[in-house]
């Protein structure tokens, strides 16, 4: 699960929340705690969809592209196949991002002599729907596994972040790891989501035991430190010290649960600049290349 709409703990785009938003929850809280808890709920599990930005058409254009339905949540996904070598990385997206959004990675990657399989999770980029969550993302990447794997390496980004450690944690086989502004604690992500829509805490109880209901499982299962803590291979922590949209904390508490596990924190490239840092982008590179 996770996130939602601009700026949440998990976010790929830092824009502010629409006033009739705003409006619409202050209101509908007023009214009833079951009416504001769905309107929140629809929210949290709605990403924004971006037209593909100038900068990542390239990868676009010289991308294989297929759709491929993956099983058990029957929704469809956008794949991503970029470079020739049977050395391929699996890179993950996050929260309103696309395929093609960790392009300046994929191409030194490319021009390291590995390949990278990428996707639109459902209700992101080309891929149908509206409406996702984090379990979605995580089906997403066991299913590529299966059909395009096995994977040297595996990076996520933000909500992706999350996801790959939690594919791991569910069977995905890889050498390393990667996490770049990955959220951390699921409670902690539904109280950001809760606050930036001006609502009282205790919405965010409400919301959480909502999607508990509806999946028969424990939000908090999916926390990023409870995957750290049973990953034994190398795992990489990029995070930035002025993150505004997921705390630095979440990176570094990830990486103290982590037994094989390296962390690197930048400055002033905030949550999204950290994806084209060349100095970042290196150290990446040099960390799936070491045995």
């Amino acid at each position: 699960f996770i996130k939602m709409t601009k700026k949440t703990a998990i976010h790929t785009q830092s824009l502010e929340i629409p006033k009739i938003i705003l409006l619409t929850s202050k209101l509908l809280s007023f009214t009833s705690p079951k009416l504001i808890t769905l309107f929140a709920a629809r929210l949290f599990v709605t990403p924004i969809k971006y037209k593909i930005p100038k900068r990542e058409s390239e990868m676009d254009r010289n991308s294989l592209q297929k759709s491929i339905r993956i099983p058990g949540i029957e929704k469809e996904v956008v794949v991503y196949e970029y470079g020739k070598s049977e050395k391929k990385i699996l890179l993950v997206h996050g929260w309103s991002g696309r395929g093609t959004q960790l392009f300046k990675i994929a191409d030194e990657l490319v021009k390291a002599g590995y390949s990278t399989i990428s996707f639109d999770a459902p209700a992101h980029g080309k891929s149908p729907g509206k409406y996702t969550i984090m379990v979605d993302f995580i089906a997403a990447i066991l299913e590529l596994e299966k059909q395009f794997g096995p994977f040297e390496a595996a990076i996520g980004h933000s909500l992706g972040g999350m996801s790959v450690l939690n594919s791991i944690k569910k069977g995905l086989k890889v050498h390393h790891a990667v996490v770049i502004g990955s959220g951390d604690i699921v409670q902690d992500v539904m109280d950001d989501f809760v606050e930036k829509l001006e609502l009282k805490p205790n919405i965010s109880t409400l919301l959480r035991l909502h999607f508990e209901k509806k999946y028969g499982e424990k939000m908090n299962n999916y926390s990023a430190f409870l995957a750290a803590k049973e990953t034994n291979i190398p795992v990489l922590v990029i995070h930035d010290n002025d993150d505004p949209e997921v705390p630095v904390k979440a990176g570094i508490n990830i990486h103290k649960y982590l037994k094989n596990g390296e962390l690197l924190l930048t400055n002033g490239l905030g949550h999204r600049k950290i994806l084209g840092n060349a100095k970042v982008i290196e150290r990446i590179v040099h960390f799936i290349n070491s045995k």
